[in-house]
């Protein structure tokens, strides 16, 4: 286990989370385009939603690029997490469409999962990780990414507490 590592992965995780919240509540709905342009997909449904903005997905990448060389990664690290904790979230939240769920519900598993886990396996060989190092930041990121969301729920700076 490299704890060191796992530990600079949650928090790269966590700009790439938190850039687009914080973002949000700074500039209300400034500059908030949705990825999507409002188009709707086959279904019917909106292929994101509202809540997915150009914005936050470059704030949440610049986020990571200027916060990895700050826990002593490589830049690169830091936009492949972004890139690729954006990309999961965009799946999970193309998912919740796909199953009828409204912008920002809570699907605990599908909300984490994969914006932790894509990133992790694409960084596996760049950082030597180890299956066990994979699960123990997934996990992390889990359980820290709901704890997170109360806290940033308490302070105003969430709509909702999940």
């Amino acid at each position: 286990m490299q704890p060191l590592v796992i530990l600079q992965l949650l928090i790269l995780l966590t700009l790439a989370n938190g850039a687009p919240v914080v973002a949000k509540k700074l500039f209300g709905a400034r500059f908030a385009r949705p990825l999507d342009g409002g188009l709707l997909f086959f279904d019917g449904r909106p292929w994101f939603g509202a809540s997915k903005t150009l914005r936050g997905l470059a704030l949440a990448i610049l986020a990571t690029v200027a916060g990895a060389p700050l826990l002593g990664l490589d830049w690169r690290i830091g936009l492949l997490v972004g890139v690729l904790a954006m990309a999961g979230d965009l799946a999970s939240s193309f998912l919740k469409r796909r199953l009828g769920r409204p912008p920002s519900s809570r699907a605990s598993g599908l909300d984490q999962i994969p914006e932790s886990l894509l990133p992790l396996l694409a960084c596996r060989d760049l950082l030597a990780l180890s299956a066990a190092d994979i699960a123990a930041t997934v996990a992390l990121f889990f359980f820290g990414e709901i704890l997170l969301s109360r806290l940033l729920y308490r302070l105003h700076l969430r709509d909702q507490p999940y």
